[in-house]
């Protein structure tokens, strides 16, 4: 087989999978407290100090309020936050010096099925966060029930996404540190142009048609904001065919490509 196609191998799983997210979730639980703080008080501080404190000055934009604008890119941004780094740091200190790994593949459960419990957590985390902010923003009336409450399920399928994205840089990078590259050359890029905080149409032609062809979150903001505004953007069903693509296709190289550091 040659060593595209071998990068884009189907995993072998067995239920045996889920014995790895449990044992996320068990350790998750144990610190639920301090877990709980930052998806609920980062979209407040967002909406206090963006929303509504530089959203005075702003009139609205493409028929609502700014608060109302950029209430589901902070979701978004959360669900990116949540999967990514899940898979990256949190998966790195496991990897390497916990040594969980190690001591989980001594176990019946293969490397494919330690890796792929990884990113089902890394999802799971990005759907905990949201659950947690929807309330929020409720409260503030700046998103639209009952629509907004597909955000929920929604967000496990973007958060699969970045959690894949984030395992592949787990994959190949040879340090921890190392992965502040990809945060600041991707992650954050992400974060400013990716249609958050303002419309994709105020940015240069070449640059939009970059956000729109290579940055997962354009496509997750434009499916949250159709969502939580109730109104349908015209580039809704290139968005929802595009993540799945791209999650499928990241999902078996992140899986192939830990997998041959693992082996290694």
């Amino acid at each position: 087989m040659s060593e595209p196609l071998r990068l884009l191998a189907l995993p072998r799983l067995t239920p045996r999978v889920w014995r790895v997210w449990q044992r996320n979730r068990d350790v998750f639980l144990k610190t639920y407290r301090v877990n709980f703080l930052p998806p609920f008080l980062e979209p407040l501080l967002y909406l206090l100090s963006l929303g509504f404190g530089v959203g005075s000055f702003i009139p609205e934009i493409a028929g609502v309020s700014y608060p109302r604008f950029i209430a589901p890119a902070l979701v978004s941004i959360t669900i990116m936050n949540a999967g990514f780094f899940e898979c990256t740091y949190a998966s790195y200190v496991r990897m390497y010096y916990q040594k969980t790994y190690d001591a989980i593949i001594a176990t019946p459960l293969s490397i494919d099925e330690v890796i792929v419990g990884e990113i089902l957590w890394g999802a799971t985390r990005a759907l905990i966060n949201t659950t947690i902010m929807l309330p929020v923003l409720f409260v503030f009336g700046v998103i639209d029930l009952p629509w907004a409450l597909l955000v929920i399920p929604f967000a496990f399928v973007a958060g699969l996404l970045f959690a894949t994205i984030g395992m592949c840089f787990t994959a190949v990078t040879p340090g921890i540190d190392t992965l502040n590259l990809p945060t600041f050359l991707f992650i954050t890029p992400m974060f400013l142009f990716s249609g958050t905080f303002f419309p994709l149409s105020l940015l240069p032609a070449p640059v939009q048609y970059l956000a729109v062809g290579i940055l997962p979150l354009t496509h997750v903001v434009t499916v949250i904001r159709s969502l939580t505004l109730g109104a349908p953007a015209p580039l809704l069903p290139f968005s929802l065919l595009w993540l799945c693509v791209a999650t499928v296709l990241v999902f078996l190289l992140s899986v192939n490509l830990m997998r041959q550091r693992l082996v290694v």
